[in-house]
């Protein structure tokens, strides 16, 4: 199985995989509900809003997750395990709701007087796990890690444009940027925004976000955690919000996608996201529970990492993505639960966009249909035939290695030595963070996740420099169109500026796009209430999650 996951720098990034240490997937914040269904022929899965509301409290419910957390400091939050979990422990100023929309959070108001201001005034009588309370003097200094460059903070980048956080009330913080940031108040609700005690963190010192208090404010509070085993959250009472209706949850460790199937089937788990794709059948007519879909806001795509090389040439690219059987990918890779996409970008990050502005980004791009003859001629057109491309693969899940070996395919059909190498589970998010990692290599899928409701989220890599512009595409107009969008105060004029940016991906083929991938959420018979959709990994989730009858 192959999810997104985001690296210890940089705005994002995901590797399509969810095993023991890699996984890919990136979410949005949609303004209008899902699509009804989708799949290679629109009928292989249906997507829900939501799961059944939860009819009663439970003791305690146990959760299947891919991989332990190698910490729960929120400044590091940069793949799934650690937000599935934090993400019920600890809050930020502005929240993410299951329909992938912009709420309040810790911030009961945040209002932007001028382009360049935020001013967030905060809840009153909010108290952290350690027994402390609220005060802008925690927001300015639980921000103020993220930007504190000896942290190393995964979330860095969202603050480029901050010049000053500062207290400028008992209950008020205001945020001044150097520039118009069209993406700073909707990253407020990712981990980014996260605060916790001030007091708390400078008493757990170097061991904060590693064992003890998470001195945070969620529905949960940090329980025992016995390394290579579990975490255990316990329901926080003294909660500002609606209190979580289990008063326990356990997640349990499960890196083998098989162990983690088997224990969501045997009731040793009662649920589980980021199922592998291999396993949704099973699942599926399991008779213990119900698989269910939701909006992802993810695409998979085949990175393209070198343009050095054969694949420097754009007509090579295009003769790649005209091979590649897209359709049979969503069947074999997603098991049926995708749809096939000449986008980078998912339908749902468009949904805020007016509707002639969505029309246009999503018009003449990247066509989905094999075209082999066409292929073999921009291949014999660039002088290519014979000549050899990389791709990496791995056992990570059959989402990758499908992939890749449907690129190896494409290849072979047009004159092309497509050549697979094989990176280990554990060392494939390498590729996104190690550009030693990625010599010798050409291409390698990723699925991409948006965090937050913006295209901008995912076509910003593309940028000069960008840290997941791996190829180096550099182009003066790209990135001034980049500019203009992020400092457009006009979220129509921000869409349009958009939709070119995602013109010039497709004609260049900046990636190759391959489909669009929902979320998988499987609960058994006795729990309901899990958010069908991403927001699972911002939004205190496990707080609605209650007895199915």
């Amino acid at each position: 199985m192959t999810e997104p996951q985001r690296t210890p720098r940089g705005r994002k990034v995901l590797p399509v995989a969810a095993l023991a240490a890699a996984a890919l997937l990136t979410l949005t914040t949609a303004c209008s509900g899902p699509p009804k269904s989708g799949g290679a022929d629109g009928e292989a899965y249906r997507l829900s809003a939501d799961t059944p509301a939860g009819q009663a409290g439970l003791d305690s419910f146990t959760w299947a997750v891919y991989a332990e957390p190698p910490t729960l400091d929120y400044i590091s939050a940069f793949d799934y395990p650690q937000n599935t979990v934090l993400s019920n422990v600890c809050e930020s100023l502005m929240r993410w709701t299951p329909q992938l929309t912009l709420a309040p959070g810790l911030a009961e108001k945040a209002t932007n007087p001028d382009p360049t201001t935020w001013v967030y005034d905060l809840r009153p009588d909010v108290h952290f796990h350690d027994g402390g309370v609220l005060t802008a003097d925690d927001v300015v200094y639980s921000l103020g890690r993220q930007m504190n460059p000896e942290n190393a903070a995964a979330w860095a980048q969202q603050f480029q444009n901050v010049s000053s956080i500062t207290k400028t009330g008992p209950l008020q913080v205001t945020v001044r940027l150097t520039r118009p940031d069209s993406q700073f108040n909707q990253y407020m609700a990712t981990a980014a925004g996260v605060v916790a005690s001030q007091a708390g963190i400078e008493a757990a010192g170097q061991d904060y976000g590693t064992s003890g208090s998470l001195a945070c404010t969620g529905p949960y509070r940090l329980g025992s955690w016995t390394k290579g085993q579990s975490v255990e959250l316990q329901r926080f009472d003294d909660y500002w919000g609606a209190k979580a209706k289990s008063g326990k949850v356990v997640f349990r460790f499960l890196t083998d996608p098989s162990a983690r199937v088997n224990a969501m089937i045997s009731g040793e788990a009662d649920g589980g996201y980021l199922i592998p794709t291999e396993s949704y059948e099973r699942l599926r007519t399991s008779g213990v529970g119900t698989l269910y879909f939701g909006e992802g806001l993810s695409t998979v795509n085949v990175n393209v990492t070198n343009m050095s090389g054969v694949l420097g040439d754009l007509r090579v690219r295009k003769a790649l993505s005209l091979a590649l059987d897209r359709s049979g990918f969503v069947r074999t890779g997603l098991g049926g639960a995708g749809r096939v996409t000449g986008s980078l970008t998912s339908g749902a990050a468009w949904a805020a966009a007016p509707e002639q502005v969505r029309k246009d980004a999503f018009a003449g791009l990247t066509p989905t249909a094999p075209d082999l003859e066409q292929a073999k001629a921009l291949i014999k057109e660039a002088g290519a035939t014979g000549k050899s491309i990389t791709v990496a693969t791995s056992p990570i899940g059959q989402d990758v290695s499908v992939l890749a070996t449907a690129v190896q395919a494409a290849g072979a059909k047009i004159g092309l030595d497509v050549r697979l190498r094989t990176i280990a589970p554990n060392a494939f998010t390498a590729l996104f963070t190690d550009p030693k990692a990625r010599e010798g290599i050409d291409l390698f899928p990723e699925t991409y996740y948006d965090s937050i409701t913006d295209p901008l989220d995912l076509l910003a890599n593309f940028k000069t420099g960008a840290y997941q512009n791996f190829a180096s595409f550099s182009d003066p107009a790209y990135d001034e169109l980049v500019q203009q969008a992020v400092t457009a105060t006009d979220p129509a004029e921000r869409f349009a500026v958009t939709a070119k940016l995602q013109k010039t991906a497709a004609e260049q083929l900046l990636w190759i796009p391959v489909a669009e991938w929902p979320t998988a959420v499987f609960l058994n018979k006795r729990i309901t209430g899990a958010p069908t959709t991403i927001s699972y990994l911002y939004y205190p989730w496990a707080a609605d999650v209650g007895a199915a009858r």
